[in-house]
């Protein structure tokens, strides 16, 4: 993956401090805070490999929409965050049903609606299609066909939702995105179906990969918490609205590199 110059990281560095400083509202408050956080600490669900997640940049640092919202809400809330590491996103979601962790940033489907509750829509990003160097694939509609091989993400929406899209080509689960690049090398799948920021950060680390054009739909990506925690969900709306209307998410958005964002849908 190429990054920018060390000049360009400083100054986004700088935007991202200044867009945060702007938020209007801060948003601590004991009883939400005690609910958000009740162990005194606020426990962020991160998996590696995507920027609605986490990625690192060229100096090795962290960024991602659940690293940066995360601890964002920690420092308006007054507790420290505790970044706990998953190999994908369908065991964070369970996490959180769970109790154990108490945010993250996913898409918010009716199916993980029945785990986790999710606050207003922070951004959407377009699904798609990453094929590899020299693929017999250049079109959305040669992918259905006898022997094509789609790769997904384990208990993804994708997972979920492809089968009954495709009835000839074949759907083949991956553990995450780190073991769909090399099952790209080995000649296991033909194709990758998920959500574009990760898309691209997969091409980044293959020569001659490309992102189909079009999207197959749009993913909209909410702060998850765990169910009975609704009493703050005002709270975390207004937190919600504070960094997209300050420019801080923005900054946050090319801090992460994510690419293939749209506006969400008003609510």
């Amino acid at each position: 993956m190429s990054f920018p110059g060390w000049a360009h990281l400083a100054r986004v560095a700088l935007l991202a401090l200044s867009a945060v400083g702007l938020l209007a509202t801060p948003v601590r408050a004991d009883g939400e805070r005690r609910i958000l956080a009740p162990t005194g600490s606020l426990r962020v669900g991160v998996y590696p490999g995507s920027p609605t997640s986490m990625v690192t940049d060229a100096g090795g640092a962290p960024h991602g929409l659940s690293y940066d919202l995360g601890g964002e809400l920690a420092k308006q809330l007054g507790v420290p965050v505790d970044y706990v590491r998953f190999q994908r996103v369908a065991d964070i979601v369970a996490a959180i049903r769970d109790g154990q962790i108490d945010f993250t940033v996913t898409n918010a489907t009716p199916a993980r609606g029945n785990d986790v509750s999710f606050s207003q829509p922070v951004l959407s990003i377009e699904l798609g299609y990453l094929i590899p160097a020299n693929s017999a694939i250049s079109r959305v509609d040669e992918i259905d066909r006898p022997g094509v091989r789609i790769g997904v993400t384990k208990g993804s929406t994708s997972e979920r939702t492809l089968p009954a899209k495709f009835g000839n080509a074949t759907i083949v689960p991956a553990e995450n995105v780190k073991v769909a690049v090399a099952m790209f090398a080995g000649g296991e799948i033909d194709l990758y179906a998920t959500n574009k920021p990760t898309l691209f950060e997969m091409s980044d680390q293959m020569t001659g990969a490309r992102i189909l054009d079009g999207n197959w739909g749009l993913e909209h990506m909410a702060v998850a918490i765990p169910k009975g925690r609704e009493t703050a969900l005002p709270l975390l709306n207004r937190f919600v609205q504070d960094v997209r209307s300050s420019g801080a998410l923005q900054a946050m958005e090319r801090q992460a590199g994510l690419r293939g964002a749209v506006d969400p849908p008003r609510e």
